[in-house]
């Protein structure tokens, strides 16, 4: 099953004077991706290099930033494929220290750095989650909302109008059993509101 980071974690080598900063964390997406390299930028001015690697979906990205081409940002996507995590991102800042490692010194020193970082970092199952949405009335609010919380869901929104509508969002694997429960005390009385997965 696909796993995500609960927390970053953070690994440091040195080979042949360079110095190698890595740091693996959950991620969701490419734009919050960038954040980071760019705030790395500005911890580390004097970095040679700030090469990244993002497993997130359709927005996975893998970024050599200069060094050459396939002997970074690649090598840093494989090992998170190979421990089959979704939504993490690896970083790793280069310091250069005048020798030169070769490509496929390069390779094994992003690939350790990424390794040894997420040999510490604390993993957690991903679970496809489902949100639910309904409208009741008024009367019924007390018995979803105890549903709701039965179920250990996150309730996200309450709307009141002339019915009351709650959305909430728990494992996907809960969710017909969550949506059954509440049809048969609703007695009739639900309004479901399109489902979606996340």
């Amino acid at each position: 099953m696909p796993q995500t980071l609960a927390a970053p974690a953070h690994s440091e080598l040195i080979i042949k004077k360079s110095r190698f900063i890595g740091c693996v964390q959950p991620m969701p997406d490419r734009a919050s991706a960038q954040a980071v390299v760019d705030a790395l930028w500005k911890q580390h001015p004097g970095a040679a290099h700030v090469c990244w690697a993002l497993l997130a979906g359709g927005q996975s990205a893998a970024v050599d930033d200069g060094e050459p081409s396939g002997t970074a940002g690649r090598p840093m996507l494989d090992v998170m494929r190979h421990q089959d995590l979704e939504g993490v991102l690896a970083t790793v800042v280069r310091y250069f220290g005048g020798v030169k490692l070769g490509a496929g010194g390069l390779v094994r020193a992003y690939t350790d750095c990424v390794a040894q970082a997420l040999l510490t970092a604390p993993k957690v199952v991903l679970q496809a989650m489902a949100t639910l949405e309904c409208s009741v009335p008024y009367s019924l609010e007390g018995l979803l909302r105890r549903e709701i919380d039965a179920a250990g869901a996150e309730l996200l929104r309450v709307d009141h109008s002339s019915l009351v509508t709650l959305q909430w969002r728990l494992p996907k694997s809960q969710a017909a059993a969550c949506q059954q429960r509440i049809n048969d005390s609703g007695q009739g009385r639900v309004g479901w509101i399109e489902a979606r997965e996340m």
